[in-house]
């Protein structure tokens, strides 16, 4: 099948129009539609306030433990020159 007669196939099928469409399935296919933008806004959110616990428990913990700083020895330096 060379370019024009697929495009003249094309043009054909897409003139056909389209199948009858059942009125209820408008009706569902909306509700679908809530239920999953309510389900991604709720994921969203609770995304959003696991990140800020992350954040905030690292900050408690940066402020607690102080990481930046050197930790005392915990041994002695050995004894010279007696």
């Amino acid at each position: 099948m060379r370019r024009a007669e697929r495009e003249a196939a094309v043009r054909a099928v897409m003139g056909r129009g389209g199948a009858a469409v059942p009125p209820e399935l408008y009706a569902d296919a909306v509700l679908r539609g809530d239920r999953l933008l309510r389900r991604r806004r709720l994921a969203r959110r609770a995304l959003w306030l696991l990140a800020c616990a992350a954040v905030l428990a690292c900050t408690v913990w940066a402020a607690h433990a102080h990481p930046w700083a050197e930790s005392p020895s915990r041994t002695t330096p050995p004894v010279t020159g007696w």
